[in-house]
């Protein structure tokens, strides 16, 4: 072989993140270890079977794992090519929630029957990243004018619109909202824009937020605000909207430093309504103790660091900004699940990625992560001096 083409396969090495991979399948084995912790009692309760929540999480984490090996494979750019395909299959979707293919589930109709369950608002978090980092590639400088960012923040306002409409999941449609404001905020130089921008819709959400509130608009005031008067006060509430709140906080005071050991929680066995779902690291803090959580969220702040690496030395502004999408879907959820759970914000249903239960968010987490794999294979290595 000749030095040439040595010197050409050096240049050409890939990179892998293999640090990321290994904090993944942390979370995914802790996540696993806790949700049978959390949810045995009540799997026992419910379905005669201890392990009936594990059971069906560990399938879908392993069919997760194999399309994330299969996405890891796949050149991301290939994806490109369904960019507007994603946006349209994303709504039709959430659309068919409405048919009689979507069905309820405590009191929310948010999921679809297709041979397995689906929840709609899962693919359109994924299809939104790849449809905006295509997008924002294809418009190129008039993403900088305010017609680009109005049609970019006007498009994913009716996806948003529609998961909260449709499915009234409110957190869903600000996950996704909120994933598209980052990419458009990373990829552009006009920062005070988007300083204004959140300025006004803060201003215009808080008059809004008042008015309904106060039952100047509606002739009553909704459930989502009666979630708001048990946040600000939530002892009042505490036969009924808060409940779950105080029994989450009681739980995190009770584990102290180290927690009561695993599998010696009091809280999961009733107190916390689904504990297995959103309330989950209220548990792992009364179990595991503030050292539990702080490694939780360790592992969530390295997960967020090799993204910042793998964006930075991305191939092209697409694999950046798929990246970039997986990053602040990761980040806003994580820290409004923590957030939620120490009632430093209204409840609101929403689950902390790779740990709680959910068959369809674990699988499409794990193709963001597929995805974001992939990107890193394509960063080329230099070679060394």
């Amino acid at each position: 072989m000749s030095q040439a083409i040595r010197d050409k396969k050096t240049k050409e090495k890939s990179y892998f993140d293999f640090t990321l991979l290994f904090v993944v399948f942390f979370l995914l084995c802790f996540g696993l270890v806790m949700l049978y912790s959390v949810s045995s009692y009540d799997a026992n309760l419910n379905y005669g079977d201890s392990a009936f929540f594990l059971r069906r999480q560990l399938g879908s984490t392993v069919f997760g794992i194999i399309m994330m090996v299969i996405v890891i494979f796949i050149d991301y750019h290939f994806w490109e090519k369904f960019a507007f395909v994603a946006y349209g299959a994303s709504a039709a979707l959430i659309l068919l929630v409405l048919t009689p293919l979507g069905y309820e589930v405590n009191g929310a109709r948010r999921w679809l029957n297709l041979g397995v369950s689906l929840q709609p608002a899962e693919v359109a978090k994924v299809g939104m990243i790849i449809f905006y980092a295509s997008l924002v590639c294809r418009l190129g400088k008039n993403i900088y004018t305010k017609m680009g960012m109005l049609f970019v923040l006007g498009s994913v306002a009716i996806i948003s619109g529609m998961v909260l409409k449709i499915t009234e999941n409110l957190s869903s449609a600000i996950i996704i909202f909120g994933i598209v404001f980052m990419m458009m905020f990373v990829s552009t130089p006009n920062y005070r824009a988007y300083i204004v921008a959140v300025g006004v819709l803060a201003g215009v959400a808080g008059i809004f937020v008042a008015l309904v509130y106060n039952g100047v608009l509606t002739g009553e005031k909704s459930y989502r605000f009666a979630r708001i008067e048990a946040w600000l006060n939530p002892e009042a509430y505490s036969s009924k909207e808060s409940f779950q709140t105080l029994q989450s906080l009681y739980a995190i005071g009770s584990g102290d430093i180290f927690g009561k050991g695993l599998g010696q929680s009091l809280q999961k066995l009733g107190y916390i309504p689904e504990a297995q779902n959103d309330m989950i690291f209220s548990v792992i803090c009364e179990e595991l103790g503030l050292f539990g959580a702080f490694v939780v969220m360790l592992m969530f702040i390295i997960m967020i660091w090799r993204f910042f690496i793998i964006a930075n030395n991305a191939e092209d502004e697409f694999g950046a900004l798929i990246v970039v999408g997986v990053m602040a879907h990761i980040a806003i959820q994580v820290i409004l699940n923590i957030a939620v759970v120490t009632n430093t914000i209204p409840n609101t249903g929403i689950t902390l990625p790779f740990i709680s239960y959910g068959g369809s968010a674990v699988v499409f987490l794990l193709i963001e992560m597929g995805l974001v794999l992939s990107v890193a294979r394509n960063i080329k290595l230099k070679p060394a001096q």
